[in-house]
């Protein structure tokens, strides 16, 4: 054990060290050399000037905190980049990746900073930041049920584009209005249409990216091969993406939505037991999410679990309230706790907007409440014995604050190939787990106490999930699968993540990524690795 601590404190040490080796190279004149080479590759009709703050810029600390949206990486320790770019224009992209390359330094590349890690922002080495937050236009071609959507927009966004065009079309994605389309689409994105319409990445067509050479690619010059890798492999391993050509999908003119709680007093379990039997398999238009957290129980005041089941249909009420009275009738829905809607404002409900507000609301990028947050992932590939959920139950009780987000597979999830894209979390999954914590106090021991709640929860749900290899969601970021940010055992580190989350799909990443960017510019703490005879030749950067 004493050889063991030695270890990780000469590791610690060795990085604190290089850290402060690269901050000397970093200095003012060095920043200064940097900024000049952005000038020097700006064009004279897009000058970059007014997209460069540096620690020194008034409006720096703002640029930086507008995006954080875990308030774990919002402290005065947070590590912050010497250097902030918002592109104003995809030639601003090019002078980034070229001088990034040129001087060595590390680029980080941010969305919507809903990355729970804050990988794409945070770095205990210098580096410096590429926000997209600027390329945020959205073009939609209601004649053609097509999109070109530029990676610094939010999803809600585009669903409002959507809905200015048309009430019969929308988009497969996510139910928080405020995650940036970059890293939403380039990690698959799924939302409450992908039993219907799979996840966001099988519905992109095409693409324009910035390779690791500077030049700017569509789908037909950047290949197959990089086109396949970007949705669903995370993009920020491969190029910086600057737009996505998406797929619109049909929708009703009026979709049914409910939200019904049950406790432990009310038969949550026998009813969480048909949910997980029924759910996966009831027709692709129908998805029901469950929720599970403790509660105080209304009878006796003591704690027991919520089971919270929210749903969407692609219908209207009546068609709902038959498939649920044979499916799934232990839920017991009436029509009184059906509503019927737009799609566009079926987003609302499922962001827990009021149905009043207006719908422009969608266009705020800001979240209306921000925590420290920490989450974690698994999937479920046979249904939990009731003991199982019982005793899954104590222990929610014991830890009670960790929550639990069930989401339901099926329909064309199951009907879409593994190696269609990098997202290989098809046919055999019957749901997905989202664990979530969420505080409000500062500080490091606080953070600390809860991460713990959150890794007791997940460690007591491994006889439930999947195995061999234990699955995991890339977009749900979660440091605890580990970094391959440097050093010798990168690549076998990063191995071990990317089967969990890419499975038999890595050794195709790997292939892709080393061909595209060798130099292993594209680079952060989880990304997917150049081959090992590459390592070596970036090793000490």
């Amino acid at each position: 054990m004493g050889v063991l601590k030695a270890v990780v404190v000469l590791t610690m040490v060795s990085t604190v060290l290089l850290s402060i080796l690269w901050r000397a190279a970093l200095d003012s004149d060095g920043n200064q050399t940097f900024i000049q080479c952005l000038l020097d590759n700006s064009l004279d009709s897009h000058p970059i000037s007014s997209a460069i703050y540096t620690p020194q810029s008034p409006s720096y600390s703002s640029v930086l905190e507008s995006y954080i949206r875990n308030l774990r990486f919002n402290e005065s320790s947070t590590p912050k980049p010497f250097l902030i770019l918002t592109p104003l224009h995809q030639s601003h992209i090019q002078a980034a990746v070229t001088c990034g390359k040129t001087h060595g330094v590390r680029m980080k590349i941010r969305s919507g900073g809903h990355d729970y890690e804050g990988f794409s922002y945070v770095s205990t080495l210098p580096f410096f930041l590429l926000d997209m937050f600027n390329l945020r236009s959205i073009h939609v071609d209601i004649e053609n049920e097509t999109a070109w959507v530029q990676t610094g927009a939010t999803l809600g966004e585009v669903f409002y584009r959507i809905a200015e065009k048309s009430n019969t079309h929308g988009f497969p994605a996510g139910v928080c209005p405020t995650v940036g389309v970059g890293g939403h689409v380039s990690g698959a994105g799924y939302g409450n249409m992908m039993r219907k319409y799979g996840v966001s990445a099988d519905n992109v067509l095409d693409a324009v990216v910035v390779d690791a050479n500077g030049r700017v690619l569509d789908r037909q010059s950047m290949g197959e091969d990089l086109f396949w890798a970007i949705r669903g492999g995370g993009g920020a391993s491969f190029a910086v993406i600057v737009a996505y050509k998406i797929k619109l999908v049909r929708v009703p003119e009026r979709v049914t939505v409910f939200q019904v709680e049950k406790t432990l007093e009310e038969d949550a379990t026998d009813i969480v037991d048909q949910w997980q039997h029924v759910a996966y398999n009831l027709p692709e238009e129908l998805f029901i999410r469950l929720m599970l957290d403790v509660v105080k129980s209304r009878e006796s005041g003591e704690k027991t679990v919520r089971a919270s089941f929210v749903s969407l249909f692609l219908g209207d009420s009546d068609s709902l309230l038959s498939i649920m009275k044979e499916r799934f009738p232990k839920l017991g829905l009436s029509k009184s706790e059906c509503i019927e809607m737009s799609w566009v404002k079926s987003v609302l409900f499922w962001s827990n907007i009021p149905l009043d507000t207006d719908n422009r609301v969608l266009l705020d990028r800001t979240p209306r409440t921000l925590d420290y947050l920490k989450r974690k992932s698994d999937y479920v590939r046979e249904a939990i014995p009731k003991a199982g959920l019982e005793s899954i139950w104590k222990k929610m009780i014991e830890l009670e604050t960790p929550r639990m987000f069930f989401n339901p597979y099926g329909g064309k999830m199951a009907e879409i190939a593994a190696e269609e894209i990098p997202f290989p979390h098809r046919a055999g999954n019957l749901w997905k787990i989202q664990y979530l914590a969420n505080w409000k106090e500062p500080g490091v021991e606080t953070a600390n106490r809860y991460i713990e709640l959150s890794r007791k929860l997940h460690e007591f749900m491994t006889p439930f999930v999947s195995k061999n290899p234990r699955q995991a969601f890339l977009n749900y970021r979660d440091a605890d699968l580990g970094s391959n940010y440097h050093g010798k055992d990168m690549y076998e580190e990063a191995r071990a993540q990317g089967v969990k989350w890419f499975m038999g799909n890595f050794d195709r990443l790997l292939k892709i990524k080393t061909e595209v960017d060798p130099s292993n510019f594209f680079r952060y703490e989880q990304s997917i690795p150049v081959l090992p005879s590459q390592q070596n030749l970036d090793a000490s950067v």
